[in-house]
């Protein structure tokens, strides 16, 4: 009976832990208004407005939806992972930078597979 109940709950179980095919929801409008607040507490003059710190993360948010799928799993997972740890800083612009820097912005096109060349010894 135990080993039944053990086999089940490993088979039966997800045997990992599933991904995110979409990109992940976040607050950023609390990011910029935080930024436009600190940027006039220090005095910046030219800091950044809400509109376009808004207008940026939507840029790279849409930037997010054409490349979430074309990277491996374990990247999203770490990316969304660094990007959401911060309640507060939650940014699509960070999330964009880690997946940029993970490597795989443009899917490489699939090539068809060859087998070993027949004239590879022949002289």
């Amino acid at each position: 009976m135990k080993v039944a109940l053990l086999s089940a709950a490993l088979l039966g179980g997800p045997l990992a832990v599933p991904v995110s095919d979409r990109v992940p929801h976040l607050n950023v409008e609390s990011l910029c208004k935080a930024t436009v607040a600190d940027d006039k507490a220090n005095g910046i003059v030219l800091g950044q407005s809400l509109e376009k710190c808004m207008s940026d993360e939507t840029d790279a948010q849409q930037q997010l939806v054409a490349l979430w799928t074309a990277n491996a799993g374990a990247v999203r997972d770490r990316c969304e992972a660094e990007v959401t740890s911060v309640a507060y800083a939650q940014s699509y612009v960070d999330l964009l930078s880690c997946i940029q820097a993970a490597g795989v912005t443009n899917p490489p096109p699939s090539a068809p597979l060859k087998g070993a060349s027949k004239n590879r010894n022949a002289k």
